[in-house]
């Protein structure tokens, strides 16, 4: 991968829950200005909502090691480093890539936190809690009902528009990928979520946290950014109102502009990506 005075293309990487499906407006949108974007599924899951719905397996057998190499090959095979926007745990997979040295600028929207990030919001835990009831579900891939997507993810949404989204978007998530998250920070030495804080060679990153958020609180999002330290920018933004599947809401155009905007302001365009370390 070469270097390039300003990206051209935009990678959006989904979290869990839900697949690339989830960014459909907003590839559109993007495509409509002329931009590249690219919607890559996680290992696995390039099949539709209803065939991971109707055989789960390829989400329960999923590690963060393989997603976070799969999306570093499909970013590594373009010719200049682009924009990376990730969604809840597609943020911390983003801060993962950046920290690797792949992409110009990251945004994270409503993001999962990185390794070392310990705020434990109690709409937090209500939100995940389906996945941490029960030991077993360390090796199961855990859905969330209507009544619990519409809490975690849609809670701004009116019940109607948030069981059309449900059906549309909803998958199980990994659990294994889940338990680990909460053991990692009590465990020696860095594990799959970790990134080095004071990487100065990592590109520029916006958090943006949607006020009304479940699950991925903004208490969350500006724990995660207060832990990078170094001169490199870190900045993040509060969007009031907004619930977890921010991609979705009402007035969602309005973000995607702002955030690309930032990226093209902030992105390292003069930079050659050197790989995965």
């Amino acid at each position: 991968m070469t270097a390039s005075s300003a990206p051209d293309t935009i990678v959006l990487i989904h979290g869990f829950w839900v697949t690339p499906r989830s960014w459909e407006q907003w590839k559109s949108h993007y495509e409509a200005k002329g931009f590249r974007v690219l919607t890559p599924a996680y290992p696995g899951f390039e099949v539709e909502v209803e065939a991971l719905n109707a055989d789960p397996t390829p989400v329960a057998e999923v590690t963060l090691p393989q997603i976070v190499d799969h999306l570093a090959g499909v970013i590594g095979e373009l010719d200049h480093p682009p924009i990376l926007i990730g969604h809840s745990a597609g943020g911390t997979i983003t801060q993962l890539l950046l920290d690797r040295g792949f992409g110009a600028v990251g945004v994270a929207l409503n993001s999962a936190p990185t390794e070392g990030v310990r705020v434990l919001p109690l709409s937090q835990l209500r939100s995940t809690w389906t996945a941490f009831k029960n030991p077993a579900n360390r090796h199961r891939a855990v859905p969330l009902s209507e009544e619990q997507w519409h809490y975690a993810f849609t809670n701004t949404f009116d019940g109607e528009e948030s069981r059309r989204l449900h059906e549309r978007y909803a998958i199980p998530a990994p659990g294994s990928i889940l338990w680990s998250s909460v053991l990692a920070n009590f465990m020696p030495g860095p594990q799959d979520a970790h990134v080095d804080y004071r990487n100065p060679n990592r590109p520029p990153l916006l958090f943006v946290s949607g006020g009304e958020d479940h699950i991925m609180p903004p208490s969350v999002q500006r724990s995660n950014a207060a832990h990078y330290k170094g001169d490199t920018v870190t900045e993040v933004r509060d969007e009031p109102g907004y619930p977890h599947l921010l991609p979705a809401a009402p007035g969602w155009e309005r973000i995607a502009d702002e955030v690309l905007d930032w990226a093209l302001a902030h992105a390292m365009g003069v930079r050659p990506v050197t790989g995965a370390q």
